[in-house]
């Protein structure tokens, strides 16, 4: 997969992860939902501007986007895990969907 295609299925599940359509991400970050589209499904790349602004409004950082190294150990892991539970704070419908996740992974 390149890398335009790898970048834009990141964001497009950054963006569904966080409950936002295409019309509401496009509209916080001002660039046309049909951009948005684009860039999501690899066509075009992301200026540096637009970035910028994708990350805040998915609140995550460059590395979250980037990274290809996803295995790391289970301490690092569960630093990370308790770092986002802090940032979340008490957000009900973020603290629900982690609920259920991990109630979801408990059953299976």
């Amino acid at each position: 997969m390149g890398i335009k295609k790898e970048l834009g299925r990141k964001i497009k599940q950054y963006r569904i992860s966080m409950g936002y359509t295409q019309e509401k991400l496009s509209e916080m970050i001002d660039i046309s939902q049909k951009a948005l589209s684009s860039i999501e499904v690899g066509e075009n790349f992301v200026s540096a501007e637009t970035l910028d602004k994708l990350l805040s409004a998915l609140e995550i950082t460059a590395e979250d986007l980037f990274s290809t190294n996803n295995v790391k150990d289970s301490a690092e892991l569960m630093k990370m895990i308790n770092q986002n539970l802090v940032l979340i704070g008490n957000n009900p419908k973020k603290l629900e969907i982690i609920y259920n996740l991990t109630k979801s992974l408990n059953q299976q």
